[in-house]
C-alpha cells in the first residue's frame, strides 16, 4: 500500500536557511513526482485559528436553507462568492452531493480590477455570525503566506531560486477559498459520490479537513484513502504546476465519498497564477499527448493558449452552468 509523504516544513515555516531547506525541498520534489499529494506538518497555522474556522462553519451550516440563501452566490454576481445549495455544482458533468460557500481575496469596489469588471474579483458575501468575516479573512491571509513558502520549497526542488515563481506567476496569485459542506452518504448506492474524480485548476491547494474522512486520491491506477493526520494539512498540485513541469510534477485525480453518518466539513484553499500570467512549462516542453484521457473533460493541459484568467473562466463555466452568462457578459 502506498502512503501519501508527511513533511515537516516547520524549518521553512520559521524562515529558516540551509540544509533543512534543501532536504525539505528535496522531499517536496519527491512527493510531488511520485505522488502530486503530500501532507504537510510544522505549518504554524495556530490550532486555535483551526477550531474556530471549524466552530463557525458548523454553525453557518446548521442554518436553514432560506438563511443560507442570503448570501447565494448570484448576489455576487461576476465575483464568483456566495453560498450554493446541495447539487448546484457539477464535477465530471455530475452534480456534487455538497454545499458551500466561496470566498476569494477581498477586494473594493474601488480596485482597479473590480472596477474594470473583472470576473472573480470583488468583495465576499459574509453571513450574519460574529467573528465570522474576520476569522475567514485571517484564514486566507495565513494560507497566501503558506502558499508561499510552499512555492519557494517547489522552485528550489526544480532547481529554480526560490522566489521563480513569485518573480513571474504568484506577485498576485489569484485567491480562492472555499468551505464545503458534505451531507453523509451512508447507506446510499455506492456510485454516488459527494465530488466525483477531478484535478484542480490552479498552482497548488492546501486543504485542511475536519475528522470524519472520505477524501481518495489516485495513485498508479489505484484509489487510495487520504487519511487524517492531526494537525496537518494536506496539499496537491493544480493543472498548471503539471503544465509548466510537463507532466513530471502531477495534477493528480481525486474525490470524495462522506460514508460516514454525520457530515463532513472541508477547507481547500487553491494559490493560483496572477489573472492574467501566460502559463508556459518551464525549460524545453516534454510532448504529454495522453493527458486529456486523464480528464473528465477530455482537456489537454498541455495544449492550450492563453492566460490563466481564460483558463479557469472556462472551467467555472463547466462546474456552475448557471454563472456561464453572467462571466461570459463581463469578459466581452
Amino acid at each position: 500500500m502506498h502512503s501519501i509523504p508527511v513533511i515537516n516544513i516547520e524549518a521553512m515555516a520559521s524562515g529558516s536557511t540551509g540544509s533543512a531547506i534543501r532536504k525539505i525541498a528535496d522531499q517536496i520534489g519527491t512527493a510531488c513526482r511520485n505522488f502530486g499529494f503530500f501532507y504537510v506538518v510544522g505549518h504554524g497555522v495556530s490550532r486555535s485559528l483551526q477550531d474556530r474556522l471549524e466552530e463557525l462553519s458548523r454553525q453557518f451550516f446548521a442554518l436553514d436553507v432560506s438563511e443560507k440563501m442570503q448570501i447565494r452566490m448570484e448576489l455576487a454576481g461576476p465575483a464568483w462568492r456566495g453560498f450554493f445549495r446541495v447539487g448546484d455544482e457539477l464535477t465530471s458533468g455530475k452534480p456534487d452531493q455538497k454545499e458551500g460557500i466561496y470566498f476569494g481575496a477581498e477586494l473594493p469596489d474601488s480596485h482597479p480590477k473590480v472596477e474594470e469588471g473583472i470576473p472573480l474579483h470583488g468583495q465576499n458575501l459574509f453571513p450574519p455570525i460574529e467573528a465570522f468575516r474576520e476569522t475567514v479573512l485571517t484564514w486566507m491571509q495565513e494560507m497566501t503566506q503558506l502558499g508561499h513558502t510552499l512555492m519557494r520549497a517547489i522552485a528550489l526542488s526544480l532547481g529554480l531560486h526560490g522566489a521563480f515563481f513569485e518573480d513571474r506567476f504568484t506577485d498576485d496569485p489569484l485567491i480562492l477559498f472555499r468551505i464545503f459542506h458534505y451531507p453523509p452518504l451512508a447507506g446510499l448506492e455506492k456510485e454516488l459520490w459527494s465530488v466525483g474524480e477531478h484535478t484542480d485548476y490552479g498552482l497548488l491547494t492546501i486543504l485542511r479537513q475536519d475528522q470524519t474522512g472520505g477524501l481518495q486520491i489516485q495513485s498508479q491506477s489505484k484509489w487510495i484513502d487520504a487519511p487524517i493526520i492531526e494537525d496537518s494539512l494536506i496539499c496537491n498540485l493544480g493543472d498548471m504546476l503539471d503544465r509548466m513541469t510537463s507532466g513530471i510534477y502531477r495534477s493528480t485525480p481525486h474525490r470524495v465519498r462522506n460514508s460516514a453518518a454525520t457530515g463532513r466539513l472541508s477547507f481547500p484553499f487553491f494559490f493560483d497564477p496572477n489573472w492574467d500570467a501566460v502559463v508556459k512549462p518551464i525549460g524545453h516542453r516534454i510532448a504529454v499527448d495522453q493527458d486529456s484521457f486523464n480528464r473528465w473533460d477530455r482537456a489537454n493541459v498541455h495544449d492550450w493558449t492563453g492566460t490563466y484568467g481564460n483558463y479557469i473562466l472556462n472551467k467555472v463555466g463547466k462546474v456552475f452552468p448557471g454563472q456561464r452568462k453572467t462571466l461570459e457578459t463581463q469578459e466581452d
